[in-house]
């Protein structure tokens, strides 16, 4: 096919193809060609495509207004924004504002920083990061305490249920003692433990994290607000926690969250080769940073949780978000709770008046039944409606329905609870319960009606308990039956004085 007949063709597949609209399948099949090869001629000779008009918006109208505001305060909020360019007529969203805001908003210019470095012992640098609520049926944030050592980059790590002081002060011990000694510099964020207000003029430290400093030997240093660079010994590990630690497992409980961690912590992330140095951490820490550290002092330090508070009208002291009982003679007292880990302990000046296995929920209320039980015998109608009295308890489920039949009615539940204790004491538990179960049946309920069908229906003879004086050492006396042999070996001749007397026995000449 000559050069002209192939451009003809090609023009005719054009027209065609472009000025009359037909389609690739009929255009082959009328001048014989294959659709390949009319889709390559259609393909390379498409007329360019004329980008779409821009489309107005109307926040073109109030842009001069959006960037004189940014001016005056770059970091303001879309929703404040808003505000300000309502009174001017805007009567859009906020969201396309939003988008104009990225665009808009001036930039920070970027920075360059220094690699900082650190010499053996010098620093170590210390934050929490927050988990969010990762224990099954405990409803507080889980956190993670980390520190490491600047030069060494040995990394410690626990997780806790609470950044409080006294929370913080026992991670500090715990950390210390698991490097062996400090450093001359911990470097902190701002948190509220350690720093209670930072300005360009001064930091105000927390007295009580300054004592601590003090006593452990160790300089306080606080980062500036917001200038994450200042830490980032401690804030590249942390999202390495995040990343290699946290991320698929599953925990049952605090114990065996912290038990994956120290595992991870002691055969990975400190065994590994570190990234930025190349080198082993746990090997630099224990060749060359350790014998650089401060020893620690032997001097103990406070770390409880410490909170004075008042004891309400139901004997309970408020700690924690949770409620725990007190002796109820110290209603409206107020009172210092001190606590720990595992233990919470109530003081009246100095003299410990209870004490707890601390509680990690939340609103939970922590009783001790011998402060119930001694408000119970001070006043005994202050039972609850339907409740066994506790001298009651080994009716059991019995005792409880027939009490709660009894406070339906008119009838003194005091009186009637003093006479079954009595009815128990004398025919014992089995017997009574068996009795009132007779009576319930009858429809009625009453000690009158226990006690006729325990003495008279059944006739029982009843056992009067051993007398108890409410002194244990004097409960528990048992004087042995006397031996009455001794006055057979007596003469017929009567004797005034004690026969055990030697002097007083007569001798056979």
């Amino acid at each position: 096919m000559s050069a002209t007949d192939r451009s003809g063709r090609i023009a005719e597949v054009l027209r065609l193809g472009l000025v009359d609209g037909v389609g690739v399948r009929a255009i082959a099949r009328k001048l014989g060609m294959s659709r390949k090869t009319v889709r390559r001629i259609l393909g390379h000779h498409r007329a360019p495509t004329q980008p779409p008009e821009k489309r107005g918006s109307m926040l073109d109208t109030y842009e001069p207004a959006i960037r004189k505001i940014l001016g005056d305060a770059p970091d303001i909020l879309a929703p404040a924004v808003l505000e300000r360019l309502r009174p001017l007529g805007y009567s859009g969203g906020v969201t396309i504002l939003r988008a104009r805001l990225r665009t808009l908003r001036p930039q920070p210019k970027p920075q360059a920083f220094l690699t900082l470095s650190f010499e053996p012992g010098e620093a170590m640098q210390i934050d929490w990061a927050d988990f969010g609520f990762a224990l099954p049926g405990i409803p507080r944030r889980v956190s993670a305490f980390a520190a490491v050592l600047c030069f060494s980059r040995e990394l410690y790590l626990e997780f806790t249920l609470s950044q409080a002081m006294g929370s913080f002060l026992r991670c500090m011990e715990r950390c210390l003692a698991f490097y062996g000694g400090t450093t001359a510099i911990d470097i902190f964020d701002n948190m509220k433990t350690v720093v209670l207000s930072h300005s360009a003029a001064a930091t105000v430290f927390n007295p009580r994290f300054s004592e601590y400093a003090r006593s452990r030997g160790f300089a306080v240093r606080a980062c500036n607000v917001r200038k994450a660079h200042e830490k980032g010994r401690i804030e590249r590990p942390i999202g390495f926690i995040r990343r290699r630690f946290w991320l698929g497992r599953r925990f049952h409980d605090l114990l065996d969250l912290n038990t994956q961690a120290f595992t991870w912590r002691d055969d990975f992330a400190n065994g590994r080769v570190h990234e930025d140095t190349g080198k082993v951490p746990h090997l630099v820490f224990v060749h060359q940073e350790k014998p650089r550290l401060k020893p620690l002092p032997i001097t103990p330090f406070n770390t409880d949780d410490v909170e004075g508070t008042g004891v309400t009208k139901l004997f309970r002291v408020p700690f924690d978000r949770n409620k725990y009982s007190v002796p109820w003679r110290l209603a409206s007292q107020q009172v210092l709770v001190r606590a720990d880990d595992r233990t919470v302990r109530v003081f009246l000046s100095n003299k410990e008046i209870a004490q707890h296995a601390r509680c990690w929920g939340v609103g939970q209320d922590i009783e001790q039944q011998a402060h119930r039980q001694s408000l119970l015998e001070e006043k005994p109608r202050a039972l609850a409606a339907g409740s066994l009295p506790p001298a009651l308890a080994s009716l059991g489920d019995l005792g409880k329905a027939y009490f709660k039949l009894l406070a339906a009615g008119s009838r003194s539940i005091h009186r009637d609870a003093t006479r079954l204790v009595f009815l128990v004491e004398l025919f014992g538990a089995s017997a009574t319960c068996s009795a009132m179960a007779e009576v319930m049946q009858t429809g009625h309920v009453g000690a009158e009606y226990v006690e006729y069908v325990l003495r008279h229906k059944r006739g029982l003879d009843p056992q009067p308990a051993p007398l108890r004086l409410g002194n244990p050492q004097l409960d528990a006396i048992s004087v042995p039956e006397p031996d009455m042999a001794v006055y057979d070996q007596l003469p017929a001749t009567p004797m005034t004085r004690d026969p055990a007397d030697p002097s007083t026995r007569r001798t056979t000449p």
